[in-house]
């Protein structure tokens, strides 16, 4: 089980004050602890509204946070402090001032009514990355019309073109099933934060680093801009097909389903020919790709009629290796396959006020000489105040008169 130890990874030495809640923000300097960045938590006394969000273990009677904040808050410190008051935005400016990056996600103008707006703080920290996420993104890149509007993923799904493109028909426009209108904003947070912290390197001077969830969410979906800019067309949901690739998308098995792409005619001959279908392959009204997409119909029940009557082993036995080919899996058969032990993709972490040790997931980026890793749980709400602030320079009196005053939990 994965428990504390010193920070080490490409990004040691970073610090980093997140002021993020939710998923976007929180998922994002995770990635910065996975590789080694101190990543200190500032939660509101009541703590980062996660926390409360399930599930949770049948045996935890301490329910201090449930799997959406253990999943997203590993490898971080948490400090509760009281942005209400004076003497708590003072705290919180002192760290920032120490500090590599900050991170948040508040709405726009909520930092500026704190008195700790970017500018404010770079007149203290100039080589100070501030990073912003929100749903429409920050004035300073380009007012929005929407900029005050609040946003989740399902939003940003929905206005960035994801499910316009997503679903069983074109009538029916669908969520995708994980949170990716956050987690795809996250991750071009990190690549933003990262690319400014190399500037400052250069330098000397930090910068603004500003997302907005529909923005990354749109630029994810790259497709439909030249689609419609080239032709006019406006793409809609086309259910588990590619109208411009086939095959390419799901396929029916004994069992579930399974995914092929055969992105290219020599693959679509490999598949061909295991599925004993070898006239396909060379008849030229299906060798080509072109050729594919015009008789669609033609190549699916020609797939199916062999992948429906197997299950989805049994058609891994067959195309395993051969042509682009994966089972769609549950998540109780992604903790059945040997890959993601293999790859440490699935890791256990204590789960306070419960006896047994929890599974999330792992590191995905894999670097050979200074590797990412698990390294502690979650934290619980305040658990590192009193050696933040110690190492911040306040006296333990003054941590002890803070504590009973309210300031900090």
């Amino acid at each position: 089980m994965h428990t504390q130890a010193k920070p080490t990874g490409a990004l040691a030495g970073l610090r980093v004050i997140d002021l993020t809640q939710m998923l976007a923000g929180p998922f994002c300097t995770q990635i910065l602890a996975d590789h080694g960045a101190d990543v200190i938590k500032v939660e509101a006394m009541t703590g980062d509204g996660t926390r409360v969000t399930g599930p949770f273990c049948a045996d935890d009677t301490l329910r201090a946070f449930g799997g959406y904040f253990q999943s997203v808050n590993r490898n971080k410190r948490s400090i509760a402090v009281d942005l209400k008051a004076g003497e708590g935005r003072a705290i919180l400016r002192g760290l920032i001032d120490n500090a590599d990056i900050v991170v948040e996600n508040f709405r726009a103008g909520v930092m500026e009514r704190l008195g700790l707006a970017y500018e404010t703080l770079r007149e203290t920290n100039p080589r100070l990355v501030y990073g912003t996420v929100r749903g429409f993104g920050d004035p300073r890149s380009g007012e929005s019309p929407y900029a005050q509007w609040p946003a989740y993923d399902v939003v940003s799904q929905a206005m960035g073109g994801m499910m316009g493109i997503t679903g069983p028909d074109r009538d029916t426009p669908t969520k995708i099933g994980p949170g990716v209108g956050d987690t795809i904003p996250a991750l071009m947070l990190c690549i933003g934060i990262l690319a400014a912290v190399n500037r400052v390197h250069e330098t000397g001077q930090g910068q603004f680093v500003d997302v907005a969830m529909t923005d990354a969410v749109l630029a994810m979906c790259e497709r439909i801009v030249y689609q419609t800019s080239y032709t006019g067309d406006v793409p809609a949901p086309e259910g588990n097909r590619h109208p411009l690739l086939c095959p390419f998308g799901l396929f029916r098995a004994r069992d579930g389903r399974v995914s092929i792409a055969c992105a290219t005619d020599a693959f679509w001959e490999k598949l061909a020919i295991a599925i004993g279908r070898p006239d396909m392959a060379t008849d030229a009204a299906f060798a080509t790709n072109a050729a594919r997409v015009e008789r669609q119909q033609q190549v699916i029940d020609a797939i199916e009629a062999f992948t429906t009557v197997r299950t989805k082993e049994e058609i891994a036995a067959v195309l395993g290796g051969k042509v682009p080919f994966g089972p769609v899996y549950t998540s109780a058969e992604i903790f059945e396959d040997p890959h993601y032990q293999a790859r440490e993709m699935l890791v256990e972490v204590e789960q306070p006020g419960s006896a047994t040790p929890v599974k999330i997931a792992g590191v995905p980026i894999k670097l050979s000489e200074t590797p990412g890793a698990v390294r502690q749980r979650a934290p619980l709400l305040g658990e590192h105040t009193r050696e933040i602030l110690q190492a911040a320079g306040y006296a333990m009196h003054d941590i002890d008169r803070l504590r009973n005053s309210g300031i900090v939990r």
